[in-house]
């Protein structure tokens, strides 16, 4: 099915549309792991950026994290200008956002990414304005791969899950988890490779580029 078919067009944020560098993220968790008085080494710090593990709170348990401490150092060190600043919008997000933008259908988008951080990203890089509603999982809306965040976004959007076809499209498996729990089609993008997540993420239809949704 062509993405021009599709009644509401979901997104994820962090990882799909845009990513930050890798000097911003190594500097995050260099300053939590002095809060904590433990260092993160180079993998454990991407594999929890990028979720590679899978629940985040699982993989922290596994390296002996404590993810009631983590969080909290975490959000503490993150910055939300410099990471703004640090943040790149990929270019077939880019291009794919024009195309729908010229479908002139619903969109939106259904981040785990702070609102504090969110907004700032957003700005900074010119996508406020492309996403007919923003949703920031918090313990109130939910969180992925609860379905409850997407069906927040399609219920702000005045659309009933059961009589629109939509998808959304992430980059981690708490992502296409969300899209089948809300009852929309699953589009996972593989941003890192296979060979680097350690496993294949299953989906409705599997990518490394979002623009090769359009084929």
């Amino acid at each position: 099915m062509v993405l021009a078919e599709y009644d509401v067009h979901l997104f994820d944020l962090d990882g799909t549309l845009v990513d930050a560098e890798w000097s911003y993220t190594r500097g995050v968790f260099d300053r939590v792991g002095e809060r904590l008085g433990r260092e993160f080494t180079d993998r454990e710090a991407y594999v929890l950026w990028h979720g590679l593990g899978g629940a985040r709170a699982t993989t922290l348990r596994e390296i002996g994290v404590d993810p009631d401490r983590f969080w909290p150092a975490f959000h503490a060190e993150e910055d939300p200008i410099a990471r703004a600043e640090a943040t790149y919008l990929h270019d077939d997000a880019a291009r794919t956002l024009d195309r729908i933008d010229a479908l002139e259908v619903p969109t939106g988008l259904v981040t785990h990414c702070q609102s504090f951080l969110a907004e700032p990203v957003l700005d900074g890089l010119d996508l406020a304005g492309r996403f007919d509603t923003v949703v920031c999982c918090t313990d109130e809306t939910g969180w992925k791969p609860d379905p409850d965040p997407l069906e927040l976004a399609m219920r702000n959007l005045g659309i009933d899950s059961g009589d629109a076809r939509g998808y959304y499209v992430g980059d981690g498996e708490s992502d296409v988890s969300a899209a089948w729990n809300a009852g929309l089609d699953a589009f996972h993008v593989e941003r890192v490779g296979h060979d680097d997540r350690g496993r294949c993420v299953l989906g409705d239809r599997r990518v490394e580029r979002l623009d090769e949704l359009w084929r």
